[in-house]
């Protein structure tokens, strides 16, 4: 079937004014993927690129998303919605409400959405219902898991979307077989921009050391999507997990609140605390040089699968599938599900240094910004 685009300014009828372009964020993976996004616009300069930075409050740690604004140098949002925690329709009905209140003050050329979080969705729909064209960054990404709420934020973005700025080369394959051919772009990946600009000032942090662990001598943990924290079936098999991989190395785990709340709830966070050295979450460039230093990282999250790649450290991914498979056949990921003998079968491998070192995929060369700055350019203006 046809891809049915929503039709709105006429993409190459610009004035000689500069794009005006919202960038919007909403939960913390989204502020370093369009941190690199919004510097490279900045830096082309007033004349080609007017960026507005929306932040929709969806993460409600106002606190930390300081912390990771001012690391990523981003600059202060100019709008805040500050929608808050709730159900997804009550999140997503209220960012829509938000939005489109933002659409109709500043009229914008473009809306730019990046990831897979409930931001995302609502603001491709309400771009879409305005006829403002939108551009979904990492579009085409597919687990085909519906269970997963982001499967079904990313396909639904990816329909609205006007431009669709992928990855790695099966997405262009994934959108093709839902019958979307034009409007796509591989341009690489954003987060890595981001980790490759700030890795030293990572290094800088020795956030490893400050923990009292040496290099490559620890475990690191993160855990935070709803299939894994909200089951408590699944959390007792987690911590169990956690009592196999404690054995081969000492764990922390930056622990996300929510995380916290239901392990605590559970009865279970004691149980956590005595495999793992429990932190508070940490601001970007600190998480960034655990990563980095770690023997392995055993995680729920798809950005931390992208970084363990280009940082050439082993990831065990504890979800059934993942939407990321370039992680897996390019790089140092595997998917362990929550098979406990997969898990200490993949450890020892890595403890006998028999794990892939992996390759870092194509276009992951800190330049992904850049490339989508110079298709805008060349469509707009």
């Amino acid at each position: 079937m046809a891809k049915n685009k929503s039709k709105g300014k006429p993409l190459n009828a610009r004035s000689n004014a500069p794009l005006k372009v919202v960038n919007v964020v909403g939960a913390r993976p989204n502020f370093m993927k369009i941190a690199p996004l919004t510097r490279e616009m900045q830096r082309r300069g007033a004349g080609v690129f007017e960026p507005f930075l929306l932040h929709t409050g969806q993460h409600y740690d106002e606190n930390l998303s300081k912390v990771f604004f001012d690391e990523l140098r981003l600059p202060e949002p100019d709008e805040y919605l500050g929608v808050g925690s709730g159900t997804h329709a009550e999140q997503t009905a209220k960012v829509m409400e938000g939005f489109e209140r933002v659409l109709a003050e500043q009229r914008p050329d473009l809306v730019i959405v990046v990831g897979d979080v409930n931001s995302t969705l609502a603001c491709a729909l309400t771009a879409a219902k305005r006829r403002v064209p939108s551009a979904h960054v990492e579009a085409g990404l597919r687990s085909y898991d519906w269970r997963m709420p982001e499967e079904i934020n990313r396909v639904i973005a990816d329909r609205l979307s006007e431009f669709l700025f992928t990855t790695s080369a099966d997405c262009e394959k994934n959108l093709g077989r839902e019958g979307i051919t034009n409007g796509i772009f591989f341009v690489g990946n954003t987060m890595i921009d981001s980790l490759l600009a700030f890795r030293k000032i990572a290094d800088e942090t020795r956030e490893f050391e400050k923990l009292g662990f040496g290099k490559k001598g620890f475990g690191l943990v993160t855990m935070h999507r709803s299939e894994n924290v909200d089951d408590a079936a699944n959390l007792r098999k987690i911590a169990r997990l956690l009592r196999i991989a404690s054995k081969h190395a000492p764990l922390v785990f930056p622990m996300h609140p929510r995380t916290r709340k239901t392990l605590s709830r559970s009865g279970l966070l004691r149980e956590v605390e005595s495999n793992a050295l429990v932190t508070e979450p940490l601001g970007y460039a600190e998480f960034v040089n655990l990563e980095a230093n770690a023997a392995f990282v055993l995680t729920d999250s798809g950005g931390v699968q992208e970084e363990t790649t280009v940082l050439r450290v082993p990831c065990l991914t504890l979800r059934r599938n993942t939407e990321r498979p370039v992680t897996v056949t390019c790089g140092t990921n595997t998917v362990v599900d929550l098979n406990a003998a997969l898990l200490e079968k993949t450890l020892a491998r890595i403890s006998a240094g028999d794990y892939k070192k992996g390759r870092v995929p194509e276009k992951w060369d800190g330049r992904a910004s850049q490339r989508i700055c110079d298709v805008l350019e060349k469509k707009f203006c």
